[in-house]
């Protein structure tokens, strides 16, 4: 859970990252860490050392992303095919949380946990090696206009990006030491209030430094649609994540059945998605926001199922199959869709920090959702017979029901189509005017210099003299 509360923060730099610098650059980089990385993870056997790895392997993970969907957004202009394009990168994520699964499961089993973390390495240090060659220069080039006098770092929101990190990793601690310590303790209570004054901390921060260096520039909420599509990003990631939880610790430790059982029993959630990561052309015949409410709906019914059964064997063909299938289904059509709908409202120049606050958002739901439902499903255990019974994991999907309900009434009335199949913004207004004012300024500046003290005609046409 701290992990992907602290990728989730990660994000948002190196999306603003992949706007200031080249975006290839930043991909190559981040794949050859993350491949480098793992390889000396995999010579490492004590806990200490491991856990220091997996963070930096978290920090080079966190570049790909939003650089990929930089690149992404270059090579596909048009909404069709960039759609399509969207559309398969994201149900290539889902096919490879249940292979990551099912292959980790198979090394776990037959080999040794080491060799989890040489598999990433003999994948990711070739595809470095190959993308410096594959992707084109055309597309890796920033749409951001930096001023040729500041230095590209200091564009970096640095300050802002580390009060944010302190805040979602005191939040998670509090969200998971509540069940635990007791939600009127001061071990929760004092890590709560401080992370909810970092965040507003955080949020004020980012309206006093200029728009152009933030991490998260305020205008950014007011993209039509974009608050709404924010927050329907936390759902995914968080509905899978929780549905993989809570299913391998009952099939593992309750029945009993192998590593290598529990990850076949998962394949029907990577089929369903990849099935569904196929629908990104239906964005451009039928609105996102019907799309992404079907997508709900099946989630509304999986969960549902998995509500109401799943705490037996038995009752996998009945209950768990069509949910997994269902729901999985539900959260790629989510996200796919939620994907293709927020890169239209942005500007071209703003799609690595656009990319980076959605998966951020994947992110950070799914962190701050798996501290929560494990609150809720620790404590109904405490109550009713223990984590041998169902009662806690159903409460937990209840929770999460209700959540999906939450997200389907926020979609249906907030959600406005009168921008859709719009073309996408190449520039950000906001960004031109205040660039071209001060390059007005900057040469009102060097003409006076150059004339010395004498008066300008639109100096003196301004002068109260």
């Amino acid at each position: 859970m701290f992990t992907s509360g602290y990728v989730s923060n990660l994000h948002s730099q190196s999306g603003r990252i992949s706007d200031v610098y080249n975006p290839k650059k930043v991909f190559i980089g981040g794949i050859s860490a993350l491949g480098l990385l793992s390889v000396a993870a995999g010579f490492v056997n004590d806990k200490i050392p491991i856990i220091i790895l997996r963070a930096l392997i978290g920090i080079a993970s966190a570049m790909t992303v939003p650089s990929a969907l930089t690149l992404l957004v270059n090579a596909f202009p048009d909404p069709l095919h960039q759609a399509r394009a969207i559309g398969v990168f994201g149900g290539f994520a889902g096919v490879a949380n249940v292979l990551g699964l099912l292959i980790g499961a198979m090394f776990v089993q037959w080999a040794s946990f080491h060799w989890v973390f040489w598999f990433v390495g003999i994948i990711a240090i070739p595809v470095a090696l190959a993308c410096l060659f594959i992707i084109p220069p055309e597309i890796a080039k920033s749409e951001d206009k930096p001023n040729a006098g500041i230095a590209k770092w200091k564009r970096l929101d640095l300050i802002g990006v580390s009060i944010l990190t302190v805040a979602i990793v005191l939040f998670i601690f509090a969200l998971t030491s509540g069940s635990a310590d007791g939600w009127a303790t001061a071990e929760v209570l004092v890590p709560l209030i401080m992370s909810i004054l970092m965040i507003a901390g955080f949020f004020y921060w980012e309206t006093v430094i200029p728009a152009n260096r933030a991490a998260i520039p305020p205008r950014t909420w007011f993209y039509n649609n974009f608050a709404v599509l924010f927050g329907l990003a936390l759902l995914p990631f968080f509905w899978w994540i929780v549905v993989f939880t809570i299913f391998t610790t009952l099939w593992q430790n309750i029945f009993h059945w192998s590593v290598i059982s529990t990850a076949v029993h998962m394949l029907p959630i990577g089929v369903a998605a990849f099935a569904t990561s196929f629908t990104g052309s239906l964005s451009r015949v039928f609105s996102p926001k019907w799309l992404i409410l079907t997508g709900l709906s099946l989630l509304v019914v999986a969960t549902t199922l998995l509500a109401l059964g799943g705490g037996q064997p038995d009752q996998y063909w009945p209950y768990v199959f069509p949910a997994f299938a269902l729901g999985s289904a539900g959260a790629m059509l989510t996200y796919t869709h939620t994907n293709i709908a927020i890169f239209q409202v942005a500007p071209v120049s703003m799609a690595g920090t656009v990319g980076a606050l959605l998966n951020g958002a994947l992110q950070f739901g799914s962190a701050i959702g798996l501290a929560a439902v494990g609150s809720i499903e620790t404590s109904v255990e405490a109550a009713h017979g223990g984590p041998a019974e169902y009662y806690g994991r159903a409460a937990a999907f209840w929770f999460l029901l209700a959540i999906v309900l939450l997200e389907f009434v926020s979609v249906s009335w907030l959600y406005q189509t009168k921008t859709d199949h719009l073309p996408q913004p190449k520039f950000d207004d906001d960004n031109t005017r205040a660039a071209a004012r001060q390059s007005k300024e900057e040469t009102h500046e060097t003409h006076d210099i150059n004339h010395g003290s004498k008066p300008m005609k639109w100096e003196t046409s301004n002068s109260p003299v």
